[in-house]
């Protein structure tokens, strides 16, 4: 069985690009952490955490990669 990605978002990021769908967000790392919550991206290729408001953006590994390439 594949355990699901945690996040944390520590930067306080408005907006998270992921390569995969499903996910749990935890906020931030302990100890300032929110409750964790599993979420999964439907047809519009994006969610947003109704703990801290983060959005998260389905976007192509490839694509990634190639942006990665460009920095």
């Amino acid at each position: 069985m594949n355990e699901i990605p945690k996040i944390a978002n520590d930067k306080g990021e408005k907006i998270i690009e992921l390569t995969f769908s499903r996910f749990t967000c935890i906020g931030a790392s302990e100890p300032h952490d929110h409750p964790h919550v599993y979420l999964e991206m439907g047809e519009k290729n994006e969610i947003i955490c109704p703990y801290c408001g983060t959005l998260y953006k389905l976007i192509d590994a490839i694509d990634y990669l190639e942006s990665l390439k460009n920095e």
